[in-house]
């Protein structure tokens, strides 16, 4: 009896020796919440060079489930993004019914969706109430899938833009462009069922230990202009705004201009999102893969370049088949660019910023693009020339490819490099710290031998398992 309980009392010492060891160590308070760059691996040091948090866990200290509720969110974002995104554009299928109404020019007619676009990028509110948080909060429940659902989240805007597209023209031709606009009025009211699924993700409650007082959190965080990656992303997506959504509010116009019947005007955007549907997600897998993911600054820089050759090659159509050839490559571009956008300013500011940077990029964007749809109204006005709105828009679009490609590898590969030696230096320190001491004590030995034993097979519930 006497060494049987001498043999429970080593195997406990040595248990709880083995969690003093490191196997459940608490890391210090003054300790780094991020690991040394020298022991991050090869994809960790690309997404740092660009400022990207690795190790970060969301705002409320919740380990990002990865699934479970976060699908309801996935879908519910799908939605609110196909609804804040499709609408805008769809709404360019009343062009030409508004310019015989009221006597306007293209340029008046562009500002519809300028300032649709505006509204959610740069006021917070409008489609913004939506599109925002719905964002924000598919973020912050997907980590090592974000990529995936973000692509699959993007892929909400062709496939409504294929449906409000056709559907829009067919309203208007029964019920005309004020009825037609109070159903799709209506259609937006569905948001709201999406927004009854968004549940933050709340820590377990210890039933022993009082809950942490959590510092104060400004509403708005302007640090992030410290961020060299932010100020290049934002100035790089600024600049792409400019002509990103040139094509798509001009392109059924262009087509009822070469005598394209309005139906089959219409089908282009259809087109344009169906194969965009593909494209988001497939750049949203891609992306996600171990040996691409360090690298999706330049896979974004490079859609971005793709987008604006096909608007150059574009402005070569000269009749509908022209045009269909012109939507399937703007498709696949337009979605790799959606699919990537935010994706990249996570990796630069990582979880905690997201909110402030992405609401501070889509304020500078809402200036841009407040500026680029109506400025090509007005050279379509001066002009009557199709070919000029599609050569500006991609050349707008290519200069954006080409700040974001060079800022980032003259910028922040110095940046990088500069980074190097201080985290050799502080892996080095870490293998050389003492070893921790072994030892204990005899109170930890009684809490040890007191706790109730686990049972076989149960999932012990901790905030990083527990939602």
């Amino acid at each position: 009896m006497q060494s049987s309980l001498h043999r429970v009392l080593a195997d406990s010492i040595a248990l709880v020796g083995k969690g003093r060891a490191g196997w459940i160590e608490r890391p210090r308070s003054d300790a780094s919440p991020h690991p040394p760059a020298a022991l991050l691996g090869e994809a960790e040091p690309a997404l740092l060079a660009m400022g990207g948090a690795v190790v970060d866990d969301g705002p409320t200290g919740v380990k990002a489930p990865d699934g479970g509720w976060g699908w309801a969110v996935l879908f519910g974002c799908f939605v609110i993004t196909g609804f804040s995104y499709a609408f805008p554009k769809a709404v360019s299928v009343f062009f030409k019914e508004l310019i015989h109404e009221f006597g306007i020019g293209y340029s008046d007619t562009a500002w519809i969706s300028s300032i649709l676009l505006a509204m959610l990028y740069g006021t917070g509110l409008g489609l913004a109430l939506n599109f925002q948080p719905s964002l924000i909060m598919l973020n912050r429940y997907f980590n090592k899938r974000r990529p995936m659902a973000n692509g699959l989240a993007a892929a909400g805007s062709p496939v409504f833009l294929c449906a409000l597209s056709p559907l829009g023209q067919l309203l208007q031709d029964h019920y005309g462009w004020r009825g037609g606009f109070l159903i799709l009025g209506g259609l937006l009211l569905n948001c709201c069922v999406c927004a009854a699924l968004m549940r933050p993700l709340v820590a377990p409650k210890s039933s022993g230990e009082p809950e942490p007082r959590r510092p104060s959190q400004r509403l708005l965080d302007l640090s992030v202009f410290k961020d060299r990656g932010f100020l290049i992303y934002a100035v790089a997506a600024s600049i792409m705004v400019l002509g990103l959504f040139v094509p798509p509010v001009f392109v059924v116009s262009y087509a009822k201009d070469l005598g394209v019947p309005d139906t089959k005007a219409a089908f282009l955007l259809t087109i344009l999102g169906f194969i965009d549907i593909f494209a988001r997600p497939t750049a949203g897998f891609i992306t996600g893969l171990k040996k691409v993911r360090p690298y999706s600054v330049y896979l974004f820089s490079f859609a971005m370049f793709f987008n604006g050759f096909t608007d150059l090659t574009g402005s070569t159509a000269s009749d509908y088949d022209g045009l269909v050839v012109f939507c399937i490559f703007f498709g696949i571009s337009y979605g790799m660019v959606g699919a990537l956008q935010f994706e990249v300013l996570m990796a630069i500011v990582g979880t905690h910023k997201f909110s402030s940077a992405i609401g501070l990029v889509l304020l500078l964007e809402a200036v841009a693009v407040l500026i680029g749809p109506p400025s090509g109204g007005k050279l379509l006005d001066a002009t009557h020339v199709y070919k000029c709105v599609f050569l500006l828009a991609g050349a707008e679009v290519l200069t954006s490819s080409f700040v974001l490609l060079l800022g980032n590898f003259f910028c922040m590969g110095k940046r990088s490099e500069a980074a190097r030696p201080e985290a050799t230096a502080s892996a080095a320190e870490e293998l050389h710290k003492p070893p921790m001491d072994v030892r204990v004590d005899s109170q930890e030995v009684e809490h040890f031998l007191k706790a109730e034993p686990e049972k076989n097979g149960e999932v012990v519930h901790t905030p990083e398992t527990s939602v």
